[in-house]
């Protein structure tokens, strides 16, 4: 009977932490300097600015159109995205990760 319980308090702690994780797909990154501006037309938000505005963090914009930004893992993983793509513009992630009010807790970063 104990063990029944113990397992069960364990399920208990684990599931909020494999349901909590969320994807987004398709979606753009920007810094977060330019993000109010890059809302309109995110795509066109070019990758050299973003490495310019780099001090500044990063996260997306997610279908809605609001600004998520990445915590610190994340904007280490999207500052080494920008470094190594060949792509000027269109700058589309597909994230996993936590989302914690208006911040990600980035678990997978990739274009």
């Amino acid at each position: 009977m104990m063990k029944r319980i113990c397992l069960l308090m364990a399920l208990a702690v684990a599931l909020p932490v494999f349901a909590a994780a969320e994807t987004w797909s398709n979606v753009s990154i920007v810094d977060t300097q330019c993000s109010k501006k890059a809302k309109a037309d995110p795509d066109a938000h070019a990758r050299d600015c973003a490495l310019t505005c780099a001090k500044s963090g990063f996260g997306i914009l997610d279908k809605d159109g609001n600004y998520l930004k990445f915590d610190t893992k994340g904007n280490a993983d999207a500052m080494k995205l920008l470094q190594s793509t060949t792509k000027k513009d269109h700058l589309r992630v597909n994230v996993t990760g936590e989302k914690q009010g208006d911040i990600i807790q980035v678990q997978s970063l990739t274009m």
